[in-house]
C-alpha cells in the first residue's frame, strides 16, 4: 500500500543542500537536482517523499539482508535501550548482548574462529585488522613483516587505513599519502584480463600475481593478503573457481596471514554464512559489518582466528586498540535478533539452493538484450555489462567511450522504472535483500529489462550506438 504523501520534498531538499554533506558526492551537482528523499521501507520496497515505490535491488548498501520493516528488530532495540542503552567494554567490563553475539558469531563461522573484536563499521574493522596483523608479527619477533598486499579496484573502507588497503584510484588521488607498507596486485576480473584463456586458466594466472609480488618484496617482509571473496563496490567481480584455492596455497606456502573482507559477502549474501566458506578458504581474520544487523544499527567487527588470537593474547599484554562503541549493547541486541531471523527463516539455505540459482537463471537471461554483453551472479550479487556492440566472444564486445557514461544513463532509467541498480562504469550491479521471493525476482528482472529498453532508446537518440 502506497503511503499518503506527507512531506514537502522541496523544503527537505533545500535543507539537505544547505547542511548535509553526503558520502562520495559532487555536492554542486546534487544541489542542482536535489536529493531523492527516502521515507519508508517495507520488505524489499522503499518509498520516497513523493510517494514513489522503488524496488531496492541494492539492499540499501549491500546490507538490508532481512528486508525493511521488521518489527521484531525494533522491539529488540527498544527493549535493550530501556534496560542498558550503553556501557563501554573498557575497564574490564562487558555486557550481555555483546557476549551472546560473540558466542553466536563463533557458532556460525568456521572452526578456526573463537574470538570476536567489535567495531562500529567495516572501515573500523579493516583499520583494526591492520593493527592486529602488524602487532602479531611484532610479537612473533618478525616486525619487518609489515607489508599487506591487497588488490586494485578493491574496496576496504574510506578511512585512511581502509582507503589505503583498498585499490580505488579515485580515493588514492585525494587526501595526500596513504598508509605506507600497503601494495596492490591486479583484480581477478576475467573480462578485464582473461582474453585467450579459459576462466579456470585465468584464475590461476591472477592468483599467481600474489606470488610474483611476494617474490618482489621478499617473503620476510610480507605480513598478509586481504581480499573480498567477491569484490563488491569494484563492480561485483566474481573470481574464477580456481582463484581462491590458489591464493590459499600461496599464503600457506609463505606463511603469510590471509584476510577475508566479508563486509559485503557475509551473513548469507553468497549463499553461505561467509563467502570464504563458499570459496573453500580458511582465513585467519574476517572483517564483517553490514549484514550482521541488516543495516538496522551500525555494527562491525573482526572474527579473529586462533592463530592470531593466541599470539595477541598470550604474548602481548594489552592490545592498545578499541572504540567507545566496541560491543555496543543496543547494536549487539539488533544483531542477535537479525541472526535469529536469518536462522529461523533459513535465508542462507534459501539463497544457496532456491532463490540464488533462480536469480542466476533469470538475471542471466538478460544476455539476450542488445545492450548486455555479459551477465553473471553469485548468490545474491549479480552484474551485467553494457556494451555498444555485442560479439560472440565476450572480450570482443565494443565498449562505450570515456565521454559516454552509459551506466549513469541506465541508472537513471532504473530509478524511473522503480528499481535501484548501481552503476560502476559500464557495469550495472545488484545485491537484493535475501528475503526476495521468486515472484519478486521476476518483478525485479522485468523492471530491469524495461529500464534497459529505455536506456537503449536514449543511447540511440544520443548517437552513442
Amino acid at each position: 500500500m502506497q503511503p499518503q504523501n506527507q512531506y514537502d520534498t522541496g523544503a527537505i531538499q533545500k535543507l539537505d543542500s544547505a547542511h548535509y554533506m553526503h558520502p562520495f558526492t559532487d555536492h554542486h551537482a546534487l544541489a542542482e537536482r536535489g536529493a531523492r528523499v527516502m521515507v519508508r521501507g517495507d520488505g524489499i520496497y522503499l518509498w520516497d517523499s513523493d510517494g514513489n515505490q522503488i524496488l531496492d535491488g541494492m539492499s540499501g548498501l549491500w546490507c538490508v539482508n532481512i528486508g525493511y520493516g521488521r518489527t521484531s528488530m525494533s522491539d529488540a532495540v527498544y527493549k535493550q535501550m530501556q534496560q542498558l542503552p550503553f556501557y563501554n567494554s573498557f575497564f574490564n567490563t562487558t555486557n550481555v548482548p555483546a557476549v551472546q553475539l560473540a558466542a553466536l558469531l563463533v557458532e556460525v563461522s568456521s572452526s578456526q574462529f573463537n574470538h570476536v573484536f567489535f567495531t562500529g563499521s567495516g572501515s573500523e574493522a579493516n583499520d583494526t585488522i591492520v593493527r592486529m596483523v602488524r602487532r602479531y608479527w611484532e610479537l612473533k619477533g618478525e616486525g619487518e613483516r609489515h607489508v599487506i598486499i591487497s588488490r586494485q579496484n578493491a574496496y576496504h573502507g574510506s578511512t585512511i587505513a581502509g582507503a589505503s588497503l583498498g585499490g580505488m584510484a579515485g580515493m588514492h588521488a585525494q587526501g595526500g599519502p596513504m598508509v605506507p607498507g600497503i601494495v596492490h596486485i591486479g583484480q581477478p576480473s576475467y573480462l578485464e584480463g582473461g582474453r585467450g584463456m579459459s576462466e579456470d586458466e585465468f584464475g590461476l594466472v591472477a592468483a599467481g600475481w600474489l606470488e610474483e609480488r611476494i617474490g618482489e618484496l621478499g617473503p620476510h617482509n610480507v605480513a598478509a593478503f586481504i581480499g573480498e571473496p567477491v569484490q563488491g563496490a569494484g563492480g561485483v567481480i566474481i573470481p574464477p573457481a580456481t582463484y581462491w584455492p590458489e591464493i590459499q596455497r600461496i599464503c600457506d606456502k609463505y606463511g603469510i596471514l590471509l584476510i577475508a573482507d566479508e563486509v559485503i559477502c557475509g551473513f548469507g549474501r553468497l549463499g553461505a554464512w561467509f563467502g570464504s566458506e563458499l570459496m573453500g578458504i580458511k582465513p585467519d581474520l574476517i572483517a564483517f559489518a553490514k549484514g550482521v544487523t541488516s543495516g538496522y544499527i551500525p555494527l562491525g567487527g573482526v572474527l579473529v582466528g586462533d592463530r592470531v588470537f593466541d599470539v595477541l593474547a598470550g604474548q602481548g599484554g594489552d592490545f592498545n586498540h578499541g572504540f567507545t562503541y566496541s560491543g555496543h549493547p543496543v547494536a549487539c541486541a539488533a544483531a542477535l535478533e537479525n541472526i535469529r531471523i536469518i536462522l529461523d527463516e533459513q535465508l542462507v539455505q534459501q539463497v544457496a539452493h532456491d532463490t540464488g540459482p533462480y536469480l542466476k537463471q533469470q538475471f542471466g537471461a538478460l544476455i539476450d538484450h542488445p545492450l548486455v554483453g555479459y551477465a553473471d551472479s553469485c548468490g545474491f550479487v549479480a552484474g551485467l555489462n553494457l556494451v555498444r556492440r555485442k560479439a560472440a566472444i565476450v572480450h570482443d564486445c565494443e565498449h562505450f567511450g570515456s565521454e559516454q557514461p552509459a551506466g549513469m544513463v541506465c541508472r537513471g532509467y532504473m530509478f524511473d522504472n522503480g528499481v535501484i541498480m548501481r552503476a560502476v562504469g559500464e557495469r550495472m550491479i545488484i545485491a537484493p535483500p535475501l528475503v526476495m521471493t521468486r515472484a519478486q525476482i521476476d518483478e525485479m528482472v522485468g523492471r530491469i529489462r524495461a529500464a534497459l529498453d529505455d536506456t537503449l532508446a536514449e543511447l540511440h537518440k544520443r548517437g552513442w550506438m
